[in-house]
């Protein structure tokens, strides 16, 4: 269970506290509704959350076969789509550093990918694209 509290600090932005460590961070609206784009848009955390998922799922599922991803990376594209205001849309590119990672490892680490929580919590309309490079 984790506890975060949020407060609206006025001009279309937030501070949000993640109660147990004290950590914080601030969302702002987009500049393409009404904002300052100046910080990570709630619909750019959604995002985040998932490829943050994705890599921590598979880092686990890594660590069953003493296989290390430190270093890995994963760059995300959220697409919008109106009527109504949603992400419709995500791609995520993972590049692995070059490592001698066996075929069934990165099977493993390509399935874990798509059964993390963050996926299987989101409305089963979001496209979700991944791609696996491999050094």
């Amino acid at each position: 269970m984790a506890t975060i509290e949020t407060v609206y600090v006025g001009e279309l932005r937030t501070q949000a506290t993640h109660v147990r460590s004290g950590n914080q961070l601030i969302t702002d609206a987009p500049l393409d509704n009404h904002g300052k784009g100046e910080a990570f848009s709630p619909t750019d955390l959604l995002a985040t959350a998932l490829g943050s998922c994705m890599l921590t799922v598979m880092g686990i599922a890594a660590e069953k076969y003493e296989a290390d991803l430190t270093g890995t990376t994963c760059s995300i594209t959220k697409m919008m789509a109106e009527n109504p205001r949603r992400v419709a849309e995500v791609h995520i590119t993972f590049n692995f550093p070059k490592r001698d990672f066996s075929d069934k490892v990165k099977t493993v680490l390509e399935r874990a990918a798509h059964t993390c929580p963050v996926s299987k919590s989101l409305h089963p309309d979001l496209i979700e694209t991944l791609k696996f490079n491999w050094a």
